[in-house]
């Protein structure tokens, strides 16, 4: 039996497919090119670092995100178990600490006796057990050589990253902490919401469509199309003068205190950091010239002498057409003992990144020991997702998140919503346990640094 494995992609799927083939017996090559060879997103060398926003999603079990992360947590994820480390207040959602979360990750994967990192670039798909979680900046070398192994083009979207300030540069006589309809841990909410009226909105929103944006570049141009839930807000707000009112910056459940009234508009932020010192501004994707960028914020009420210590921006996102190549084990069909994980599969969103991962790495394992190889019950969520990106229609095949819209219905119809959600969930984790009966799960017995 091979007992070794490589992985190429030092990500939240390659780190996690790492950790869960370590704890197995196995011996496993981890290859990541940061820092030898850095992307146009990553700023460190650090394994599994964050670019975009630093929230996982809802923890609640009725909600798709907390869903999953209830499944991944019993399939003894390493890396949920960092992130609720290094939880930050966010309502009821995960929300780290993007430095302590990946210093934990990589510390646990270095001080594993079964991984040897690589700091070097993968140009070609290894011959041996694979598996391939480069996520969405693959190098231009591997992604050739990946369309050359697929016999097809690989696909490109753009993914956009949100501005960061410092919390004590936001004047909060202007803006307010609240949680939508008051949810949260903090007395006051765990949000920083910036409130707007009807003519400090169109004002912003005539500033936003007039600001010039950053050229693409020529590589980056070919075949570009944006991924509909992560679109610019200026993508959003020349969709209609109101766009963003029902979109990133709905008042909803809101209530500006200086008036006792809901805002016309708001802008949320999120507290990005353990320190609650840096906040990053909730669904504002931008591409804008950053010069231009900070005169466009700053007609954000109470961010008018914001510190933004990053300026948003957009980068190049690469996925196989997944459909047409893997199986629901993620295994690719015209090679056994290779597989995809993570981002560069279609699946969108950290935890649902981090599920493909422990897919790959569990039939793996099934593949070397010459078991067979398991697809997770379409009633859970990690199967839901892992059976969307291999059996989607390939001509028409986007990213997807964690939703319970590709879930199978219930026998019984369930008109309430939450309800209709939390039944969905007790039957996702009574089927997960059907799977847990025949794979090992391994304590996370490496203690990651805090």
């Amino acid at each position: 039996m091979t007992t070794e494995v490589v992985i190429v992609g030092g990500g939240l799927a390659g780190s996690e497919a790492a950790w869960h083939l370590a704890q197995r017996g196995f011996m496993v090559h981890l290859y990541e090119m940061r820092p030898a060879r850095m992307t146009g997103a990553h700023t460190t060398e650090r394994l599994a670092e964050l670019v975009c926003s630093n929230s996982f999603g809802s923890q609640l079990v009725d909600r798709a995100s907390g869903l999953l992360q209830a499944e991944i947590k019993r399939l003894g994820s390493l890396l949920l178990d960092c992130a609720e480390r290094a939880a930050v207040p966010a309502g009821g959602a995960l929300a780290v600490d993007r430095n302590v979360f990946a210093n934990s990750v990589t510390y646990a994967l270095q001080a594993h006796p079964r991984i040897i990192i690589h700091r070097e670039e993968v140009t070609a798909v290894p011959s041996g057990p694979t598996i391939i979680a480069t996520g969405p900046l693959t190098s231009d070398a591997l992604a050739t050589d990946i369309a050359r192994l697929t016999g097809q083009e690989h696909l490109s979207f753009f993914d956009a990253i949100s501005p960061i300030v410092t919390a004590d540069s936001i004047d909060m006589t202007v803006a307010f902490k609240a949680s939508r309809h008051r949810r949260g841990q903090g007395a006051d909410g765990d949000y920083i919401n910036c409130p707007m009226n009807e003519a400090e909105y169109r004002r912003f929103v005539e500033a936003l469509l007039a600001a010039d944006r950053t050229p693409l570049r020529d590589f980056e141009t070919k075949d570009a199309a944006y991924f509909e839930r992560c679109l610019p807000i200026e993508e959003l707000a020349a969709r209609g003068p109101d766009t963003l009112a029902y979109g990133p910056m709905r008042p909803v459940g809101l209530r500006d205190p200086r008036t006792g009234k809901r805002p016309y508009a708001v802008v949320q932020l999120r507290q990005d950091n353990l320190a609650a010192s840096l906040y990053n501004m909730v669904g504002f994707q931008t591409n804008i010239r950053w010069g231009q960028q900070e005169q466009v914020l700053r007609l954000i009420p109470g961010l008018e002498q914001a510190e933004f210590i990053r300026m948003g921006q957009m980068h190049r996102n690469t996925f196989i057409n997944s459909p047409a190549l893997l199986d629901a084990t993620m295994q690719f069909r015209a090679r056994p003992g290779l597989f995809f994980a993570g981002q560069i599969t279609g699946v969108e969103g950290y935890v649902g990144n981090i599920a493909t991962g422990v897919v790959a790495a569990v039939n793996m394992a099934r593949y070397l020991r010459g078991e067979g190889l398991i697809e997770f019950p379409k009633t859970t969520m990690v199967g839901a997702l892992c059976h969307y990106v291999s059996h989607a229609e390939p001509r028409h095949f986007q990213p997807m998140k964690a939703n319970f819209g590709i879930l199978p219905d219930l026998t019984d119809s369930i008109r309430n919503k939450r309800e209709r959600y939390a039944a969905y969930a007790a039957r996702a984790l009574a089927d997960l346990e059907n799977v847990i009966r025949q794979i090992d799960i391994r304590q996370i017995d490496i203690v990651p640094v805090s």
